[in-house]
């Protein structure tokens, strides 16, 4: 056997070895490689307090985005003007803290 043919075998058997250690490592990670190549997590095992921290993150999210949006719509912007006024009126009221 040549010297090449030698290389090429080990380098075959390397790559073989290569790839098994990688799909170990994503076997044990839950990682899912589709037809294309994209590695995604698969139905990871979530324990309950990550489920739980996600849900609050969840809400901590919706709450800042009505907190963000709530004060600037057309319907708020109203409302202060309204209240505006109605605290303008009672200011002007006559006897009004004599």
């Amino acid at each position: 056997m040549s010297g090449w043919a030698i290389v090429a075998v080990v380098a075959i058997v390397v790559w073989g070895v290569v790839q098994m250690v990688k799909a170990r490592h994503r076997a044990e990670r839950g990682i899912i490689v589709d037809e294309t190549g994209k590695e995604s997590f698969g139905n990871a095992v979530r324990d309950a307090e990550t489920e739980h921290e996600i849900e609050d993150l969840r809400e901590r999210i919706k709450v800042l985005e009505r907190i963000a949006t709530d004060g600037n719509s057309l319907d708020a912007q109203e409302t202060k003007r309204i209240s505006a006024e109605i605290e303008a009126l009672r200011d002007k009221q006559p006897g009004k803290g004599e």
